[in-house]
């Protein structure tokens, strides 16, 4: 394939990464804000979350794409879930002490969740072809 047409398929595997990971984020802090309304009082901290939120699902997207390749192994799309996950779980939970276990657990599993709905969205994509893997 062209590099131009990879470039593409990357962009439409970024933006449709994005808009799942955005989704479910956005699914998650009603959800929290149901079980603890003070967390989610401030609108500007709501739409920052939705915007390192989408940058997230966008990176994941991209590289989403060049990890899965044409190969259907299950240890390579779980462990760029579990990777991405991971890292955005363990960085939300830098500030927080122990005795925020419960808050610890919560962001973590929740960013796993995104980046789950995000994956499950762009094997979806790519089964209906709309994005082609990379090869």
């Amino acid at each position: 394939m062209p590099i131009v047409t990879e470039r593409i398929e990357s962009l439409k595997a970024g933006i449709i990464g994005a808009g799942a990971f955005t989704i479910a984020e956005l699914i998650v802090i009603v959800a929290r804000s149901l079980i603890v309304p003070v967390l989610t009082s401030n609108p500007l901290g709501i739409i920052i979350d939705l915007a390192i939120g989408a940058i997230s699902g966008f990176l994941f997207g991209v590289t989403y794409r060049y990890i899965i390749r044409g190969d259907r192994n299950s240890h390579l799309n779980d462990g760029a879930v579990l990777a991405f996950g991971s890292i955005r779980g363990l960085a939300l939970v830098e500030n927080l002490t122990l005795s925020q276990l419960s808050s610890i657990l919560f962001l973590f599993i929740s960013s796993i969740v995104c980046f789950t709905i995000a994956r499950l969205v762009l094997d979806l994509a790519i089964a209906r072809k709309f994005i082609k893997p990379f090869i």
